[in-house]
């Protein structure tokens, strides 16, 4: 026989619309939380802003990975074409000036590295593959990708007081707030 304990994760409260929604984001934002999040239906145009989130690394990680291309074909290509076995055509040097005839595979490398970067970046940065997520569990959360509009802040945030957060959610125009609880493991 096995007892599951369960944790709370936090508060989940739904909204009447995408601009109670925003408002909504704005007063958490400035409240202080840290650790919460918006569900709609559809994207909102500033919803980021509202929330206060910074612009992503991602372009960061894709730019290495595109340097880290171009440099891994350059080396590929002079070690090949230069040191290892020097392919002389038509009496053309075989030297570094002769780049222009790696170009297309420093092109393809570029690419290849920075579709990669993005795929595992991406991965990395949602925190994916995760198999279940806790808001799954809510009665009404299956309605955030219908007509459903919701915050919800984690228990994990620092400012998080379950009284508070509550009242909180309450006040700014929070409807059908439910205490979300996970499954320890």
């Amino acid at each position: 026989m096995s007892t599951t304990r369960k944790r709370v994760y936090g508060y989940l409260a739904e909204f009447k619309s995408a601009s109670a929604l925003y408002k909504a984001a704005e007063q958490i934002r400035d409240a202080g939380f840290q650790k919460w999040d918006c569900y709609s239906p559809y994207p909102i145009h500033g919803l980021d802003g509202a929330m206060g989130l910074k612009r992503s690394v991602l372009p960061w990680f894709v730019f290495c990975g595109g340097i880290t291309g171009t440099a891994t074909a350059f080396t590929l290509a002079y070690m090949t074409q230069v040191i290892i076995y020097p392919t002389v055509v038509q009496a053309k040097p075989v030297n570094v000036f002769t780049v222009p005839a790696f170009f297309p595979i420093m092109f393809e490398l570029t690419i290849l590295f920075s579709v990669l970067t993005v795929l595992f970046g991406v991965l990395a940065l949602m925190q994916l593959p995760r198999l279940n997520h806790p808001l799954f569990a809510s009665r009404q959360f299956h309605r955030a990708t219908d007509d459903g509009f919701f915050i919800a802040i984690e228990a994990r945030d620092p400012k998080f007081n379950p009284n508070g957060t509550k009242s909180l959610l309450a006040d700014i125009g929070g409807a059908n707030i439910e205490l979300v609880e996970e499954e320890d493991q």
